[in-house]
């Protein structure tokens, strides 16, 4: 009976100094005023495995968390420090692009797993890159050491790495409705058009006169016509699914609403290729991944069913008349756009299970 009694207590013991190991992962967030920063600071707060959370603003420094964001009163977050990042285990970079590439190996260098939140990363090339940010990449050299962080078509490369580039909301949205359809060569590539609108809060929280009230309420726009940022994103990774150069026909709207983002996307199938087929792509790609899922016939995303979540929905059906593929895809975009797929890569660097963090639906009504 002693030895039994002193196994279960080495055992016990194992346990608890094993946990109290996990417990002290530091983690911070540069950019943390931003709507992604702060999305960030909602999730890492209510992290079982985050023990303390650093949180950096250079426009704000010395100022308290709450003084920024009052909602969040009485619930000690803490003082913003400047950009001298202390040694942490994981930064997440919620920056404009062009300043992490320029901290980023320094970050490295100390053993910091970096997630950018930005574009520093998302493009192989640095020439794609200087083209459509009308920047000089600051450290082309890191550009082959990062993974792009969509966990549900890239897990296995994300998992355990230093460098993660958080994708796009768009491209996000985009990718999740049409990678596993062009890996199995299920859609013509000569045109597909993607028709996508964004709430206001995809622009960020600084001031500009596109996003006043008096601009964006009971209207609705396009912008970024053939010029927007995501474009190129999207082409690349698109381009690997299917195995060729693909260019695409991509439109963002500005929504009158404050969170949300639904993609409607037009492809013309291939001959023999029917709806039944389309949904089973998805059905095999997806059946196992808990935060995308593909809603019954009939049922059509709305931005109000992953509002506030990490959770993606599709849709689609192949019209009759034209052969046209219609494909429906909705997410938040601070959450499985931004802050959630962020949260999401870093249990998957650190080697926790993916949903840590992130669980909960939508927030309805």
């Amino acid at each position: 009976m002693e030895g039994i009694e002193l196994l279960y207590e080495r055992m016990y013991n194992y346990e608890n100094e094993t946990r109290v190991e996990e417990m002290t992962m530091r983690v911070g967030v540069l950019g943390a005023t931003g709507y992604a920063g702060q999305e960030l600071v909602r999730l890492l707060r209510r992290h079982e495995e985050v023990a303390e959370l650093v949180l950096s603003s250079s426009s704000v420094a010395g100022q308290g968390y709450e003084e920024v964001y009052p909602h969040w009163n009485g619930q000690n977050i803490g003082i913003l420090q400047d950009e001298d990042v202390p040694d942490l285990d994981v930064l997440f970079c919620a920056l404009p692009h062009g300043l992490t590439a320029s901290r980023a190996r320094g970050f490295l260098d100390r053993k910091i797993k970096v997630i950018d939140l930005g574009a520093d990363f998302r493009l192989n090339s640095a020439q794609v890159y200087e083209e459509w940010y009308k920047l000089k990449h600051p450290d082309v050299d890191l550009l082959g050491q990062a993974v792009y962080g969509l966990p549900e078509l890239y897990r296995e490369k994300i998992k355990g790495q230093s460098l993660i580039a958080n994708p796009g909301c768009y491209p996000t949205a985009t990718l999740l409705a049409l990678v596993p359809l062009l890996k199995e060569q299920l859609l013509q590539t000569e045109m597909l058009v993607i028709d996508a609108k964004s709430g206001v809060s995809g622009a960020g929280r600084g001031v500009s006169l596109g996003n006043h009230f008096s601009e964006v309420n009971e209207n609705f726009k396009a912008y970024g016509v053939a010029s927007h940022r995501h474009t190129p994103e999207i082409e690349q990774e698109l381009s690997r699914a299917a195995g060729q150069p693909l260019t695409v026909s991509f439109t963002p709207h500005l929504v009158p609403m404050t969170r949300g983002m639904l993609i409607t996307i037009y492809a013309k199938v291939k001959e023999g290729i029917n709806e039944a087929d389309l949904r089973n792509c998805w059905l095999k790609h997806y059946a196992s991944e808990q935060f995308v899922h593909l809603l019954p016939q009939g049922t059509w995303p709305q931005t109000k069913f992953s509002s506030g979540s990490n959770h993606a929905f599709l849709q689609l059906t192949v019209d009759r008349r034209t052969g046209n593929a219609v494909i429906v895809s909705t997410i938040d975009n601070l959450m499985k756009g931004a802050a959630g797929q962020a949260v999401q890569n870093m249990n998957l660097v650190v080697g926790w299970p993916e949903e840590l963090g992130l669980s909960g639906t939508a927030l309805w009504p």
